[in-house]
């Protein structure tokens, strides 16, 4: 399983981008909003983190295509491995529907907006109440995501693995999951940058006594 992958960008289309890593050159699918943050960086060295599929259908004898889809930080991915794993959805599915940012994703789930998932692309009434049925109570760590600074990510994957981390020493030290992202929000409401999961932890017991 290939886990990321780092090159020029040599070009963007409407549902994928092209990675120059010498001696290849890769195809990788692309939801919209990654996309979009990708446009200007054509020429540029980039790093995604990526995930792999087979396309097609291996009855009738049918033809069997490997696929990269790639994401700009580790838990797009793993929210997008779980998007994928609802009835219904798919990769296809899934990647059209990726519009918005995660985190924007992640409340609407949590918060059982079923007319907002519906609106997303390839996604109906039907579909949306099986996504909050199966994810709403694993949406939490990912509601949490910082928001990117740059095209590419690396500003704030860091900080994504921070909160990620704390989020689940939290979890262990016996704090229920919302009651977990609640202090991790006031955190980092303060504007504050934590270069580490003690540095958060300091902040949010300091906080709260």
């Amino acid at each position: 399983m290939i886990l990321n992958i780092a090159g020029k960008l040599t070009q963007v289309t409407e549902t994928s981008i092209a990675i120059e890593s010498a001696p290849f050159e890769y195809e990788v699918l692309v939801g919209d909003y990654t996309r979009r943050q990708l446009q200007s960086k054509v020429g540029q060295s980039i790093r995604l983190h990526t995930m792999d599929y087979i396309e097609g259908n291996a009855q009738g004898g049918g033809r069997l295509t490997p696929r990269l889809v790639g994401f700009a930080t580790e838990p797009e991915r793993q929210f997008f491995d779980l998007f994928c794993s609802v009835d219904g959805v798919g990769v296809k599915k899934a990647l059209r529907a990726m519009v918005r940012p995660v985190k924007e994703l992640a409340v609407m789930i949590e918060q059982q907006d079923a007319k907002g998932l519906s609106a997303l692309p390839g996604i109906g009434p039907a579909t949306s109440e099986r996504i909050i049925a199966k994810l709403r109570r694993k949406m939490p760590r990912f509601a949490l995501m910082v928001d990117q600074a740059g095209p590419a990510g690396e500003a704030d994957s860091e900080s994504n693995h921070v909160v990620s981390e704390t989020f689940d020493a939290l979890i262990t030290l016996g704090h229920a999951e919302a009651e977990a992202r609640r202090l991790i929000d006031e955190a980092l409401a303060t504007k504050k940058k934590f270069k580490d999961t003690e540095a958060l932890l300091t902040a949010i017991y300091q906080k709260s006594v």
